[in-house]
């Protein structure tokens, strides 16, 4: 295999974006030769593009799938369908990307990973986030020990500012029927992902107050203040929204040695900076005899490669590892630590308390199956955005 074959299973705002990459060039070991979607309009658009008169279209991804003409395949359609198309890809011999995020709910991103452990292809998540190299360097820096270990987690991520018309757009967009969940669910899958990834740490027990519908015309939560508590003692906030405007991104991690923080600007760039302990905390809380007083610290601006390559990093390393080329960066079946993230800040709401993770699987799934009974249906919008440059 020269190139790796890619078809991409749904060409709405993702997937068509990801068949431009693959188009211009951009994925260096990859080529599009395949697109899926249930109305002809989007794969006309695709079947348009400079470069796209060797791809065909299907409205059935089992056809695609046994057409020959993929390698690989790109699962970008809405949340519900992630795992079961991702169990039929990898059952068809298919190596599979999946958007995020991994599922609605953890008892069917478990099916899926349990096929994926026991398949011979390579399975990931669209977790382009984790290529950012201030969290690269975030995640390095706390697993070799420098920030010692870890006291708080803070995270305000507000910056995912949406209009009423970006919820229209869709008649699977904000509803518990299409999408399952709201800010949770399609904007900070990433940052749910980051808060266990880059700390390496799972909460033991969640407080949230989510609303549902309080700054749009939606069902589903809009925004999101949740307590985290974590089996070593620390403890954690994390609160988004998508009617901040301006709105902040600031991720803090304080530790026995130190303060990391992260203030992510989409204009200015991303900055990260280490507050450094001349002495532990615990230690000079333990010596310190002035009464008043705090350790010294250093103020450290922290260096790093400066690459941040998002989805074209995820999908070249993809297309590279299955050539055997670098190693798989995202193990697929890690998807499940942020869908049990945000089906356990919406149970808590629910239940109108602390929930335990992990949750009870059955418990959370009949739950949403009450909302969905009670949800209202959209009719007649679908409209394809542009996603270019909306990344954070």
């Amino acid at each position: 295999m020269e190139k790796v074959r890619f078809g991409i299973i749904g060409v709405g705002n993702m997937g068509s974006s990801h068949s431009k990459k693959l188009l211009n060039g951009k994925i260096e070991n990859g080529v599009l030769t395949a697109i899926c979607d249930l109305k002809p309009a989007k794969t006309d658009a695709i079947l348009a593009l400079p470069g796209a008169e060797n791809v065909k279209a299907f409205t059935d991804y089992k056809e695609m799938f046994a057409s020959g003409l993929c390698d690989a395949v790109i699962v970008a359609v809405p949340h519900y369908s992630h795992p079961g198309i991702s169990i039929d890809a990898l059952n068809a011999g298919l190596h599979v990307i999946c958007e995020k995020p991994a599922g609605v709910y953890t008892k069917q991103v478990k099916e899926m990973n349990d096929v994926a452990r026991k398949s011979d292809k390579l399975f990931t998540m669209m977790f382009n986030q984790r290529t950012n190299c201030v969290y690269r360097k975030m995640h390095e820096m706390i697993h070799n020990g420098e920030l010692g270990e870890i006291k708080r987690i803070n995270w305000i991520i507000t910056s995912w500012y949406r209009s009423q018309s970006y919820y229209d757009s869709g008649d699977w967009r904000a509803t518990w029927r299409g999408e399952g969940g709201g800010v949770l669910f399609n904007q900070c899958p990433h940052q749910l992902d980051l808060l266990q990834w880059v700390t390496g740490m799972m909460p033991a027990r969640v407080h949230t107050f989510c609303h549902f519908g309080k700054w749009h015309d939606i069902e589903v939560e809009d925004d999101v203040t949740a307590y985290l508590e974590y089996k070593n003692g620390a403890t954690g906030v994390f609160v988004t929204s998508t009617a901040d405007a301006p709105g902040t991104n600031r991720f803090e991690i304080l530790g026995n040695n130190g303060k990391l923080v992260c203030e992510a600007d989409f204009e200015k760039g991303d900055k990260l900076t280490f507050y450094k302990l001349e002495t532990p905390e615990r230690e000079f809380n333990a010596t310190h005899t002035g009464g008043f007083g705090e350790p010294k610290h250093e103020v450290i601006d922290v260096e790093t490669d400066g690459k941040n390559p998002q989805h074209t990093g995820i999908m070249n390393n993809f297309a590279n590892a299955i050539l055997g080329l670098e190693p798989l960066f995202v193990d697929g079946t890690e998807g499940i630590n942020g869908v049990e993230l945000m089906d356990s800040m919406l149970l808590s709401t629910w239940l109108g308390k602390t929930v335990d993770l992990p949750i009870d699987d059955d418990q959370y799934l009949d739950e949403l199956k009450k909302r969905i009974a009670t949800g209202r249906r959209k009719e007649g919008c679908d409209v394809v955005l542009d996603t270019e440059g909306t990344y954070k």
